[in-house]
């Protein structure tokens, strides 16, 4: 790479000395590309854009579509997702009539479409992706398109359609001596074995690809590569060695700048982190991914063939749900709580939208998540506790909060953590809050804990029935904003 970037340098100089704009502007944007391998973000964009516009300056719109096609690709890997479709759009116009480039532009609009969920709309570009290089005569270019097409064919789940587009890419690849997209072919390919829980072939094929790619130097590449092994060591119980890859993936993936690249290894290691229990750092880790995803404007619920999981959501729903259940393991008394919690919480939020009701169910599961810390003599207590102890269990609001520190939630479950026993008299904890200083999702989860807590059978008292819970509740109303309670009357009672 090194002698490459030497020779087109010294291209462009001569170029320019002699007047040839064509050939000046064909070597930026083949010296713009090599940087961009080497992680040098300022000095490609730079020089393609240069190469843009003298290629525009010379009346050469092939050359100048190529240039744009070329920025578009660097901003669609920083996560500029809107700046790379109108550039891939303009670049489009540009090419006219010549295939090889409008091939690779529909292509690269394939790509975008696929990474934000539409995959009707990317299967029609890699299709014309397909048409252009074969009216061209383009083998290389057929091969990349048959890739991409194996690509989506595993994003909708037909793997017997993407082991053929593959197997075809591939032939064409070692055919044509294209290293690096036989590289590609390999890696891709792993995805689909791991869905078949072919996992061997999928090491197999994932290791000669990062052998390729690190070959080759492509960075980018060996972080894709880096998570396949590792979730294919996931996938087989080898921990360790997965925590090491996918940590890998990650790094690699910061340090080149691929904001998707980043994402989904720190997804993958998330679910790595929940198969051995490490709930904390899962949540860490999803965050930072839902985070990622949301840069490139992607669908959260995108499907990753690797694992052929739940939607990113879904896995933070899983990662919280079995948090809250291994805390309440530790209390025989309220197994369930943080789940009919959820739900009647959920019931009362019915009004509120989505993202307020997906909070609630959220800072349910982790309402008590602070009992961690509390003593287990003292949260299985047989009898009443005493004032000391009571002091105690006040504690773990705070505990909870304390917890997760390192964790930023998409979703604003902390104050329900923090605040859930708060009342709207001022005689809550831990802060004494009063009226509407309280938050409605805290007030939401106070309500209908107080009401689980009454109908849920202790060793020292037995479940009230629903009438005498409400009789209790309505002594003690002025705990709650009155719309709260009335609301919780409408939606949680009946169903009682």
């Amino acid at each position: 790479m090194a002698e490459a970037i030497q020779h087109y340098a010294t291209a462009v100089e001569q170029a320019a000395t002699t007047g040839e704009a064509k050939l000046e502007a064909e070597a930026l944007r083949r010296l713009a590309v090599l940087h961009h391998h080497r992680n040098e973000p300022e000095l490609a964009r730079e020089l393609a854009t240069r190469s843009f516009a003298i290629a525009r300056e010379a009346s050469d719109t092939v050359l100048a579509g190529e240039a744009l096609n070329v920025l578009a690709g660097f901003a669609f890997e920083s996560g500029s997702i809107e700046e790379a479709r109108v550039q891939y759009l303009g670049a489009i116009e540009l090419a006219g009539s010549d295939p090889a480039l409008r091939g690779r532009i529909e292509q690269n609009l394939g790509i975008l479409a696929n990474i934000q969920g539409d995959h009707t709309r990317a299967l029609g570009h890699y299709r014309r992706s397909l048409e252009a290089f074969e009216s061209s005569g383009d083998e290389k270019g057929c091969a990349i398109a048959y890739h991409n097409l194996g690509m989506i064919s595993s994003d909708r789940q037909l793997w017997d359609d993407a082991d053929q587009y593959f197997r075809l890419s591939l032939a064409i690849a070692r055919s044509a001596g294209d290293v690096h997209l036989e590289g590609l072919c390999l890696l891709n390919h792993a995805e689909v074995h791991i869905a078949r829980q072919r996992y061997e072939e999928a090491r197999t094929g994932a290791e000669a690809a990062l052998s390729i790619f690190d070959r080759l130097g492509a960075r980018l590449d060996k972080a894709d590569a880096y998570k396949v092994v590792g979730v294919v060591y996931r996938e087989t119980g080898r921990f360790a060695l997965a925590e090491a890859r996918l940590r890998a993936a990650a790094e690699q993936a910061a340090a080149t700048g691929s904001v998707l690249s980043e994402a989904e290894a720190s997804r993958e290691l998330a679910r790595l982190y929940q198969s051995m229990g490490r709930n904390q750092d899962a949540l860490r880790l999803l965050s930072a991914a839902h985070r990622l995803f949301g840069r490139l404007d992607a669908r959260l619920d995108l499907v990753d063939v690797a694992s052929k999981v739940h939607r990113l959501e879904d896995t933070y729903f899983a990662v919280v749900r079995e948090w809250g259940q291994s805390i309440e393991s530790a209390d025989s008394y309220t197994f369930g709580h943080c789940e009919r919690v959820a739900n009647y919480g959920v019931a009362v939020a019915l009004g509120l939208d989505e993202g307020q009701q997906t909070t609630i169910r959220m800072g349910a599961y982790l309402h008590d998540l602070g009992k961690i810390r509390v003593p287990h003599e003292i949260l299985n207590k047989p009898g009443s506790l005493t004032a000391e102890e009571f002091e105690t269990i006040k504690l773990h609001p705070v505990w909870g909060i304390e917890l997760l520190t390192t964790v930023e939630f998409p979703w604003d479950i902390k104050p329900i953590i923090r605040w859930h026993h708060e009342k709207y008299d001022g005689t809550g904890y831990p802060d004494r809050l009063r009226g509407d200083e309280i938050p409605l999702s805290a007030q939401i989860i106070c309500i209908v804990d107080v009401y689980d807590a009454l109908t849920t059978t202790r060793s020292y008292r037995g479940a009230l029935s629903y009438r005498e819970a409400l009789g209790r509740m309505q002594e003690v109303r002025h705990w709650w904003r009155p719309d709260v309670y009335e609301t919780f009357l409408r939606a949680v009672a009946p169903s009682a």
